[in-house]
C-alpha cells in the first residue's frame, strides 16, 4: 500500500490524534460491560500495580484503577507518582531515610534525562531549573504545591528550596572571608523563622501554614542563586488571641516556653510554673518546638542580640496580656474592673511592652468617641468590648511584627535587580480547610484554593483543549469540573459574598448576622453553589467548593472583615519604650484612621483579594509546574491508606481528567517560527530565508525537519519503534507544532547530534588551519635559525682566528725570552761574577745556610743558589728575613742573576764561589732526588711540547745521601 508523506511520518494538518480524540477504545464506553471487564483485567495482577510510575500508562483510566495503583505504590513505600503533567505526592507521615539526601539531589541534577529516573519532587524541580534558560523560549517558572491541610505542602516546599540552594549554589558569593553568610544559607534560614512565626499545630496538621507565601528564587545568567524575595498573604492573626479547641498558638510561643534559659525567663518575666491562657496544649511536645534553631536562623540573617531581645520581649508581653481578664463594675457608669490576679499580669505586660501601666489599662477599658470637630468623649467599655480591645491589641502587634520580619528577611536575601534576570517561584499556601466552625479565615483560605484550582483548570484542562480545536486537531473534549461558578459566588460583583460583606461593613450600623444572612439568601438565590439551612440556630451559609461543601458561620464575620484598630491603641504603642515596637507603629497616622469615613475603610477581604489577584498575574506570566499533595488518612498515621479520603481528593483536584488529557494530548506547543529557529539546522533550512507570514512555507519546512527526525528514529535499531505509534508523538497545527515530551526529547537528541557533527567539522577545519599555520611558522623558524647559526659560526671563527694570532705572538715572545734567560743563567754566569773580595761568613751562618740581615753592616751581599739547586758538598745559603714574602722575592732575584743595589744590600749568585761552573756539571757524590712543585714563576714551564726525563731546575733538590 502507498501512503503519503504525512501518513508515513505520523503527522499532518488536520490529522486524527490517538487518545480521547474520537477513538473507539475503552474510554468511549466508560459505562458498559467492556470497561468493567478491562478494569477487572487490569486489577487482577495486583503485584504489578506498583510498577506504574506514570498514571497515563494505566489502561483504562478510571478512579478505581488510579486509586489502586496509588495504594499499591504507597504500600511499597513509593510516594511519588507522575500523573501526566502533574506529580502526585502521598504523605508518608514519617521520615524516609535517604529520600532527600544530598547524593539524591546530585543524582537528579546531573542526569541527562531526569524523567527516566523514579518519580520524585526533584524531577519537577530540575525540569523547572532547566526551563529557566529554556531550549525554545526561556521563561520564568512557578512551582505550585497544592493540597489539603496536612498533605505535606510545607515539607515539599522546604525540599524544593533546599534543592535549589544546593544545585544553584555559588561559592563566589562569599564575602569578607565568611563575615557575610552565603545567600543560599540565608535563603534556607528564612524558612525556620517564617514557620516559627507563621505556622501552628491544627487538628489536621502539626505544622500547618497559617499564611500563604510565594518565594521568588532569583537566578543570574549563569543560573546561580543570587537572591530571593518573599511575599506573604493573609496571616491568621486571630490565632494569637484565640485558638480553636485542641489546637495550638503559633510555634514561636511554645519555643520560648520550652527553650528559654533561666536568665531569659527572668528577663521576660516568665516563671517556669506560670501558665498562659493563650498557650493551650503546652504539654505536648512537637518537632517544631526547637527554639535554638529559630535563634540560629535569626543570627544568620543578621538580627543582632539587641533586636532579638526586643522581639522576645514583645512576644512575652503578648502572653502576659492574654492572662488579663476583666469583671463588670458595680457602677455601670464606670469602666470594668480588673480581676485581682490580672493586676500583676497587666503590670508585666506594660513593662515588657514599654508602655505606662495606667495608660494601658485606660486604653483597654475606655474608648474615645469623636463626632466631627467636637471634642472627644470618653465612654467606658462593656465587658465584651474590653476583651475585644485586648485581643485587638495583641493581633495588631503580632501582625506588625510578622510584617517587619518579612521585610527584614527580604532586605537580607533579596538581590539587586541588575544582578538577576530570571526567577523560580515557589507557592506554598494554606490547604483547603473544613472545620466544625468555619469563619472568614476559612472562607479566604478556600477562596485562594479555588483560584489556584481555576488556574490549573484554565492552564491544563480548558486552554489546551480549546487550543487543539483552534489549531485544527480533531479533538473530543474531556469533561472536567469547572469551578468558575463557585468563584462567581465568592468574588462576583455586585452580587457576591465578598462584595456584599464589604457593603455590609461600610454601613453605619451594628452588625446583624441574621439580617446579613437574609440579604445573602436574597441576592444569591440563583446560584447553585450556595445553600442554606433554615432550621439551624446559628446563621450560616454553605458553599459547594471543588473539594467539598463547607458551612461558614456568619456571626463575627463582619467584625473580622472590618478589623478596626482603635486610635487609642495606636497612640499608646507609638509611645512605647521598646525601640522595635515604637518603630512598628511610628508611621501609622492615628488621626486619619480615627476620622476617615466607613466608606474608605479597606477591609480584610479587599486586601486579600487584591494580593491574590497580583499573585495570579505572576503565575500567568510564568510556566507552572503543579504538585498535588495527597493526604492518605485524616489522622496523620504513618503508612495508612484510606481509600475514601484519597478518592475524594483525587476527584476534587481533577487528577483523573488530567491523566486523560495528558495521555492523549500534547503538552509542548511551539510556534512554527520558533520551531525553525531552533531545529531548522536539522534539515539545513535557512532561517533567514523563511517568511514568518507565509504559513505554507513554514509548514513545509517544519514537515521536512520532522521527517528527518522521524526517519532517523525509525531506522535506529536500538529503539523499539512499535512500542509507541508515531501518530502520538507530533502533530502540526495551523500555526504551531504540538509535541509530546518523548518527541521533544527526540528532537533535542537529533539536534545535539547535528550540532556535534557540525562542531566536529568546524574543529577539523580549525585544526587543519592551525596545523598549516604551525608548519609555516616551523619552516620560518628553521630558516631564521639557520641564518642566525651561520652568522654566529662566522663570528666565532673570526674571534678564534684573532685569539690564535694573539696567542701565537705572545707565545713566540715568551719562548724567546725563556731561551734568553736560560742561556744567560746557565752558560754566561762567569760574565756576571764581580771581582770584589767578599768577607768570610761566620761558620754558624754557613752551617745554617741563612743569615739575618740585621747582623751585617750595610751594604750586605746576600748569596743564594740559583733556581733552588743545592749540592751535597757545598753549603746551602738561603735568605731569611723578618718579612716572609721578602725571602721569596730575593730568591727570585738571585735565581735570575739580577743585581739589586739600592744602598742597603746586594744580591749575587755564589755559583762560581763554590766551584760550580754550570748546573750541567756532575755532582761529586751520590744524590737523592725529590720532586715538588716550585712556587717560582718559570719553574714548570718548558717551551718544548714533549720532553723525556726530569726537566726544570726547581724540580730537583739534592741532599746528602
Amino acid at each position: 500500500m502507498n501512503f503519503d508523506k504525512s501518513q508515513r511520518m505520523g503527522y499532518g494538518h488536520g490529522g486524527k490524534v490517538r487518545g480521547v480524540r474520537k477513538k473507539s477504545r475503552s474510554h468511549r464506553h466508560s459505562l458498559n460491560d467492556s470497561l468493567e471487564g478491562d478494569v477487572k483485567a487490569f486489577l487482577i495482577d495486583e503485584g504489578q500495580l506498583h510498577t506504574y510510575d506514570d498514571l497515563t500508562k494505566v489502561n483504562p483510566v478510571t478512579p478505581s484503577t488510579v486509586l489502586k495503583c496509588l495504594q499499591a505504590r504507597y504500600s511499597a513505600k513509593v510516594f511519588y507518582t507522575h500523573a501526566g503533567c502533574t506529580l502526585v505526592a502521598l504523605n508518608p507521615f514519617q521520615p524516609i531515610p535517604d529520600l532527600y539526601s544530598l547524593d539524591v539531589m546530585k543524582e537528579y541534577h546531573c542526569a541527562v534525562q531526569p524523567q527516566e529516573f523514579k518519580p520524585h519532587i526533584f524531577i519537577v524541580a530540575e525540569e523547572a531549573y532547566r526551563n529557566v534558560q529554556g531550549r525554545v523560549e526561556p521563561m520564568n517558572q512557578s512551582l505550585v504545591v497544592s493540597g489539603e491541610s496536612g498533605a505535606g505542602k510545607t515539607w515539599t516546599s522546604r525540599c524544593l528550596m533546599k534543592y535549589y540552594a544546593t544545585v544553584a549554589a555559588s561559592s563566589s558569593l562569599t564575602k569578607s572571608h565568611g563575615t557575610v553568610e552565603r545567600i543560599e544559607k540565608r535563603v534556607l534560614d528564612s524558612n525556620p523563622i517564617m514557620e516559627a512565626f507563621g505556622n501552628a499545630c491544627t487538628l489536621r496538621n502539626n505544622n500547618s501554614s497559617r499564611f500563604g507565601k510565594y518565594i521568588q528564587l532569583q537566578l543570574n545568567r549563569s543560573q546561580l542563586l543570587v537572591g530571593a524575595s518573599v511575599q506573604t498573604y493573609l496571616l491568621e492573626k486571630t490565632r494569637v488571641a484565640g485558638q480553636p479547641a485542641s489546637e495550638r498558638n503559633f510555634h514561636i510561643f511554645y519555643q520560648m516556653m520550652k527553650g528559654a534559659t533561666n536568665e531569659q525567663r527572668k528577663e521576660w518575666r516568665m516563671p517556669c510554673d506560670q501558665s498562659f491562657a493563650w498557650l493551650p496544649n503546652a504539654e505536648n511536645t512537637l518537632e517544631e518546638d526547637c527554639f535554638q534553631e529559630t535563634v540560629e536562623a535569626m543570627v544568620h540573617l543578621g538580627i543582632d542580640a539587641e533586636r532579638r531581645g526586643q522581639i522576645f520581649m514583645i512576644l512575652a508581653g503578648l502572653l502576659q496580656l492574654g492572662n488579663v481578664n476583666f469583671r463588670p463594675s458595680s457602677d455601670e457608669s464606670q469602666p470594668c474592673d480588673l480581676e485581682e490576679q490580672s493586676k500583676g499580669f497587666l503590670q508585666k505586660t506594660a513593662a515588657l511592652l514599654g508602655v505606662p501601666e495606667e495608660e494601658l489599662q485606660a486604653c483597654l477599658r475606655v474608648r474615645t468617641l469623636r463626632a466631627g470637630k467636637q471634642s472627644a468623649l470618653l465612654k467606658p467599655c462593656s465587658l465584651p468590648e474590653c476583651s475585644v480591645r485586648r485581643d485587638c491589641l495583641a493581633k495588631v502587634i503580632y501582625a506588625q511584627l510578622f510584617e517587619w520580619l518579612v521585610t527584614f528577611i527580604n532586605n537580607s536575601i533579596c538581590a539587586d535587580k541588575s544582578t538577576w534576570c530570571n526567577f523560580i517561584g515557589l507557592l506554598d499556601v494554606y490547604g483547603f480547610e473544613c472545620f466544625q466552625l468555619n469563619n472568614l479565615e476559612q472562607l479566604c483560605i478556600n477562596y485562594a484554593n479555588e483560584k489556584l484550582q481555576q488556574h490549573f483548570v484554565a492552564h491544563y484542562l480548558k486552554a489546551q483543549q480549546e487550543e487543539y480545536i483552534a489549531e485544527g486537531l480533531e479533538w473530543s473534549f474531556v469533561k472536567y469540573q469547572d469551578n468558575q461558578g463557585c468563584l462567581n459566588l465568592i468574588e462576583g460583583y455586585p452580587a457576591g459574598v465578598f462584595s456584599l460583606l464589604n457593603e455590609e461593613c461600610r454601613l453605619n450600623r451594628a452588625s446583624d448576622a441574621k439580617q446579613f444572612r437574609a440579604r445573602l439568601e436574597k441576592e444569591l438565590s440563583d446560584n447553585t453553589n450556595v445553600s442554606w439551612d433554615k432550621f439551624s440556630k446559628r446563621p450560616h451559609f454553605t458553599v459547594a467548593h471543588y473539594a467539598g461543601k463547607v458551612s461558614y458561620q456568619i456571626e463575627g464575620m463582619m467584625e473580622k472583615n472590618k478589623d478596626p484598630v482603635p486610635s487609642e491603641i495606636l497612640q499608646l504603642l507609638q509611645q512605647s519604650g521598646n525601640p522595635l515596637l515604637h518603630q512598628l507603629f511610628a508611621d501609622r497616622d492615628t488621626e486619619n484612621e480615627a476620622t476617615r469615613g466607613l466608606s474608605k475603610v479597606v477591609t480584610v477581604v479587599s486586601k486579600f483579594k487584591n494580593s491574590l489577584e497580583s499573585l495570579m498575574k505572576i503565575l500567568h506570566t510564568t510556566t507552572p509546574h503543579y504538585t498535588r499533595c495527597i493526604k492518605p488518612n485524616p489522622d496523620c498515621r504513618p503508612l495508612t491508606f484510606k481509600t475514601e479520603e484519597v478518592i475524594m481528593q483525587l476527584e476534587a483536584c481533577g487528577i483523573v481528567e488530567t491523566i486523560h488529557i495528558s495521555a492523549a494530548g500534547f503538552p509542548i506547543r511551539i510556534p512554527y517560527i520558533s520551531f525553525m529557529q531552533r531545529y531548522g539546522l536539522i534539515s539545513n533550512s535557512s532561517r533567514n530565508g523563511l517568511d514568518a507570514s507565509n504559513e505554507d512555507n513554514l509548514g513545509s519546512a517544519v514537515a521536512d525537519v520532522l521527517g528527518v527526525v522521524l526517519e532517523s528514529h525509525a531506522s535506529d535499531p536500538t529503539r523499539d519503534v512499535d512500542s509507541e505509534p508515531r501518530s502520538t508523538l507530533v502533530h502540526c497545527g495551523r500555526t504551531k507544532v504540538f509535541l509530546t515530551q518523548a518527541m521533544l526529547d527526540l528532537m533535542e537528541e537529533h539536534r545535539n547530534r547535528v550540532l556535534s557533527q557540525k562542531a566536529f567539522s568546524i574543529q577539523c577545519c580549525w585544526r587543519r588551519h592551525c596545523q598549516r599555520r604551525r608548519q609555516a611558522r616551523r619552516q620560518a623558524a628553521v630558516l631564521i635559525q639557520a641564518v642566525v647559526r651561520s652568522w654566529l659560526v662566522r663570528k666565532t671563527v673570526q674571534r678564534w682566528q684573532r685569539a690564535a694570532t694573539v696567542i701565537q705572538t705572545n707565545w713566540r715572545k715568551w719562548r724567546a725570552l725563556m731561551d734568553a734567560l736560560a742561556e744567560a743563567e746557565l752558560d754566561d754566569a762567569e760574565d756576571l761574577q764581580e771581582e770584589e773580595d767578599l768577607p768570610a761568613l761566620d761558620p754558624i751562618l754557613r752551617e745554617r745556610g741563612s743569615v739575618q740581615l740585621s747582623s751585617f753592616q750595610e751594604p750586605v751581599i746576600v748569596r743564594g743558589w740559583p733556581m733552588g739547586l743545592a749540592l751535597a758538598s757545598a753549603p746551602t745559603i738561603t735568605v731569611s728575613m723578618t718579612a716572609t714574602g721578602f725571602q721569596k722575592m730575593m730568591s727570585v732575584m738571585a735565581l735570575l742573576n739580577m743585581p739589586l743595589n739600592r744602598g742597603e744590600y746586594r744580591v749575587e749568585t755564589n755559583q762560581f764561589k763554590q766551584g760550580v761552573a754550570s748546573i750541567r756539571a756532575q755532582p761529586r757524590g751520590p744524590v737523592k732526588l725529590h720532586f715538588q712543585r716550585s712556587p717560582l714563576l718559570y719553574a714548570d714551564m718548558h717551551p718544548a711540547q714533549q720532553f723525556d726525563g726530569v726537566t726544570g731546575f726547581n724540580q730537583i733538590l739534592l741532599e746528602n745521601n
